[in-house]
């Protein structure tokens, strides 16, 4: 097996079972506040899963009782003080976002599942929702809570919450800094389902393989086929598509794909 995969460290934890990645924000605690260094390591892993032909499917979650307060202010505003005479003198911008994990995980082309085991607030709650699946814990919370500290929603947020909840569901959950327990994440269509917290990673596993069993070329290019959609017109999708499909169509996988409905048997994709 091919391991591309960036190493571990204390506050981010990577672990492969088979052809799914499991990445896990491990500073419980501090519910998991994202730190400069997690920001890094997690964009690194992130970017090296994408790499590996040997992930098809990511999962990310975190430790102990929540996925990601958010970003921790304080480590941010030590860096921030620390760096702002450089970043002046450089002419760039501290919040440059071009390699943060929210940017990573909308480029990315194979699927990701987010596990949210508790409280995913702010940055936390961005990451999740750039997740392509999310399946909750019933003790999790969703926490739009941006208007309330006096900022707003810098991660995606703002792009993300209209494409899946509405204009007018998306207004009031921002707006109103809006914090939903697990039932509310999932009636307004924050998550795909809501599972006890004792059976969140075997329910998440269980769908992470389900998905990594189909063709992964397949997979992923509808994936990004899907994500270029949302932002063209339909018959520009449509020639994009047709271009995506040629080559599959002439992939060992696909061959394999139709032996296997011949003979009425299960596929065994190689990603080739």
């Amino acid at each position: 097996m091919t391991t591309l995969t960036a190493p571990a460290t204390e506050t981010l934890l990577f672990e492969q079972r088979g052809t799914v990645a499991i990445i896990t924000l491990n500073r419980p605690e501090r519910l998991n506040a994202i730190s400069q260094e997690m920001l890094e390591a997690l964009s690194a892993q992130l970017i090296a899963c994408q790499r590996d032909p040997d992930v098809r499917v990511i999962v990310l979650t975190g430790a102990g009782r929540g996925f990601c307060s958010g970003l921790d202010l304080v480590d941010q505003q030590q860096r921030l003080g620390a760096a702002s005479a450089e970043g002046e003198r450089r002419g760039y911008s501290l919040f440059d976002l071009r390699d943060a994990p929210p940017v990573v995980l909308n480029k990315m082309d194979k699927p990701v599942i987010c596990a949210v085991n508790g409280a995913a607030a702010g940055y936390g709650m961005d990451m999740a929702l750039l997740a392509d699946i999310r399946i909750a814990s019933d003790r999790a919370k969703m926490g739009a809570v941006f208007a309330r500290r006096g900022v707003l929603p810098e991660s995606g947020g703002t792009w993300i919450l209209p494409r899946l909840l509405g204009w007018a569901r998306a207004a009031e959950v921002a707006f109103r800094g809006r914090v939903l327990d697990a039932q509310e994440s999932l009636d307004v269509g924050l998550v795909n389902e809501v599972v006890p917290h004792d059976a969140l990673m075997t329910r998440t596993l269980e769908l992470a393989e389900e998905i990594a069993a189909n063709a992964p070329l397949s997979v992923q290019a509808t994936k990004r086929m899907m994500r270029l959609g949302m932002d063209e017109p339909f018959e520009s999708a449509v020639d994009h598509i047709y271009l995506q499909l040629l080559p599959l169509m002439q992939s060992d996988d696909f061959k394999e794909g139709v032996r296997a409905f011949m003979e009425k048997r299960d596929p065994n994709f190689q990603g080739r």
